[in-house]
């Protein structure tokens, strides 16, 4: 409210009790009506001196909150660092690399969508490893996602390089699933939420383009698909237990009209006990997967891979954890590579992460390597969550 606002205002009070008196007293007294005026106009000087010393923003500077998170999205840095060393001559892992930088920009669209960027720089260039917007409010509880995302099969394939629990993906990744890229493309996912008084269920089917390291097609009319479907269970108020089934589909590469099937199953228990949750959790985690691969020459090899991981906090910031490795190869399901790693993690803070781990991996060609990884991850901004 403005000085001349009060001013008008008290002016009328002013008035009014003016005229109250006038009409309450016969005669009047005039030497009252000038006392009580000279009262009420010093009331009125203290309130205007009492304004002048704020500082108010005129009302066309006020941005509600909600206008300014639209424009200025939540956005993030975050880097990743390794580092190799050891022998392997099947690798051609730099010695020291920034691997990646992520930048992600996030914010919510309208009441109805929101949108998610993730642009990843590395030592080939800058690619939108992510981008896509999310309808939450549709008919019947579905979720759409329209966009470039990671498909949503398994678990390992779905993890940005920076949530990763070790330095490097597991061997089955690496032989039947597209190694570090993956299964990235652009395309559409459909999913529906089924939660139930024992489970909670979700069932996710996914249309792309057919341009990652899995499937790849110079036809428009040749996509590629992926169905999955996920149980949650709570076991207790500190444990949980995830499983899931995975299917993708679609042409490759290899040959022209040479297709290629990749089945998954994945199971993952947690442990975290509410009273000493910052303290103590252990995750143990596999994934199993069948690749079938059409072949120019053979009818099709069919190959078959696992990982098997364990991680325990031991202590405030302090995780350790082991991995097992075993895949055939795609094209070549007689090869078999074996290898296992036990790393060790801490966290200083939220925001940063140093990890060291010994590698050892069998190549089924008859090569054997032992290395030492060591990772730095560090973040600035604010960064959303990824897929749980």
């Amino acid at each position: 409210m403005g000085p001349r606002v009060i001013r008008s205002v008290a002016i009328a009070c002013a008035l009014i009790l003016t005229g109250t008196r006038v009409f309450a007293q016969e005669p009047p007294d005039v030497e009252a009506l000038r006392v009580e005026v000279a009262r009420l106009r010093q009331a009125l000087e203290a309130v205007e001196a009492k304004l002048a010393t704020l500082q108010v923003a005129p009302p066309s500077s006020a941005v509600p909150a909600g206008a300014s998170k639209a424009f200025n999205p939540d956005t993030s840095v975050l880097a990743n660092f390794v580092g190799v060393a050891g022998r392997n001559p099947a690798s051609q892992q730099p010695a020291l690399q920034l691997s990646e930088v992520e930048v992600a920009f996030q914010a919510d669209v309208d009441p109805y969508a929101r949108a998610d960027f993730f642009l990843s720089a590395g030592p080939e260039g800058l690619e939108i490893e992510e981008g896509f917007v999310t309808f939450t409010t549709l008919p019947a509880s579905l979720l759409l996602k329209v966009g470039k995302m990671r498909a949503q099969f398994g678990k390992v394939n779905a993890l940005h390089t920076h949530r990763m629990p070790t330095a490097d993906r597991p061997l089955v990744s690496e032989n039947l699933f597209g190694g570090e890229e993956g299964l990235s493309d652009s395309g559409f996912s459909l999913s529906k939420l089924v939660p139930n008084s024992f489970m909670f269920l979700e069932a996710t089917g996914e249309v792309f383009l057919g341009a990652s390291n899995v499937f790849q097609t110079s036809k428009r009319s040749d996509l590629n698909y992926v169905g999955r479907l996920r149980a949650y269970h709570d076991l207790s108020e500190g444990s949980n237990i995830d499983l899931g089934s995975s299917v993708a589909f679609g042409p490759t590469n290899v040959g022209p009209d040479l297709n290629k099937r990749v089945v998954g199953l994945d199971a993952t228990f947690r442990y975290k006990p509410l009273r000493r949750a910052i303290y103590r959790q252990f995750q143990a985690r596999t994934e199993l997967m069948w690749s079938h691969q059409e072949m120019p020459e053979a009818v099709h090899q069919d190959a078959f891979g696992l990982y098997g991981l364990g991680e325990y906090q031991f202590a405030r910031r302090w995780y350790i954890g082991g991995r097992y490795d075993r895949s055939q190869r795609a094209l070549d399901a007689s090869i078999q590579d074996t290898g296992g790693s036990v790393f060790l993690t801490y966290w200083p803070s939220e925001f940063s992460q140093i990890r060291g781990q010994y590698r050892h991996t069998n190549y089924g060609d008859g090569v054997n390597a032992d290395e030492v990884l060591f990772q730095f991850n560090f973040a600035i901004g604010a960064h959303g969550a990824h897929v749980f």
